[in-house]
């Protein structure tokens, strides 16, 4: 199953950004199909230890059988409870690949794609109460216009909320069909799969509360990366990317550069890639997917 889960992009510059250690402790937070796990305990020796994190009960079935490799069903956010939990104070290095896995957007029953038909669900963690039908049923309209225009960078934001509550007020909006209806009017021939894209986008992120749990899982893992250990991140999406960027510049994702008092920058980390690395034509022409990857590699230079 974990072939077909997910094409992991930007693999072999990802492990590689992270200097493997044989005998190092190190931590995917987005486990997925386990194309990057896989990788990580190929370059591990008998004594290196990796776990693996991922909310999604289906990502289960694709764990390794290998004694260095720990399966964790939770979201990331919680990385430091887990860590603590495993006995483990600090690590030598992170993973992240940020992206939604091609299972969640070829499962036509997950409401992640405008391409099929079926319920709007989008929900990581299937347990979780809140879907994109609660979402787009009982929020007001000016929160429904703020996740628009935060999330899915939507410039007609205010008139799609507008336009859901209307719609809702005479039937709920409950399936893909429905949602992508309402969409319609703001749609435009060569732009229509964009703007599709950016609607559900914002809302898959307000679902799984995608840009907290970001926040949160960057500034654990500040605490838990040793000296010299390296971080690999992944993202997909301009709101990720500029989080990721101002961690590593900054060590927080606010980008707000601390200063000592003679007024020198401190920053926990040193940048690995000064240029964003981006996959090669090659890897785009095979795993179309991974054109939007964008890999942002740091050390942690501080104790």
């Amino acid at each position: 199953m974990a072939d077909t889960y997910h094409t992991p992009a930007l693999l072999v510059e990802s492990i590689d950004g992270l200097d493997i250690k044989p005998d190092g402790i190190y931590v995917d937070v987005t486990f997925g199909g386990g194309g990057h796990s896989r990788e990580i305990l190929s370059r591990l020796g008998p004594n290196g230890k990796l776990y693996a994190f991922d909310q999604d009960a289906a990502a289960y079935d694709n764990r390794i059988d290998d004694p260095r490799f720990v399966f964790i069903r939770g979201n990331f956010r919680y990385l430091r409870n887990f860590m603590r939990y495993y006995g483990e104070s600090c690590v030598d290095g992170i993973l992240a690949d940020l992206g939604v896995s091609s299972h969640h957007f070829d499962s036509p029953g997950r409401g992640f794609s405008f391409r099929f038909e079926g319920d709007l669900d989008m929900r990581m963690n299937q347990s979780s109460t809140k879907n994109a039908t609660k979402i787009l049923n009982e929020y007001p309209e000016n929160q429904l216009s703020l996740i628009f225009s935060r999330y899915g960078e939507l410039n007609n934001a205010g008139k799609i909320a507008a336009a859901i509550v209307r719609s809702r007020d005479i039937h709920p909006v409950s399936t893909i069909e429905d949602f992508v209806k309402i969409l319609e009017p703001f749609t435009f021939r060569d732009r229509e799969k964009k703007i599709l894209a950016q609607a559900f986008q914002a809302l898959r992120i307000e679902v799984n509360d995608e840009m907290e749990a970001l926040r949160e899982m960057l500034r654990q893992s500040l605490q838990i990366l040793r000296k010299g250990g390296r971080m690999s991140v992944i993202s997909y999406h301009s709101l990720e990317d500029r989080m990721v960027k101002n961690f590593f510049r900054s060590g927080n994702v606010e980008g707000k550069i601390e200063k000592d008092f003679f007024g020198n920058a401190f920053t926990p980390f040193a940048l690995v890639n000064r240029k964003v690395i981006v996959p090669r034509e090659s890897e785009q022409q095979s795993n179309p997917r991974s054109r939007s990857a964008k890999l942002r590699i740091a050390e942690k230079i501080i104790e």
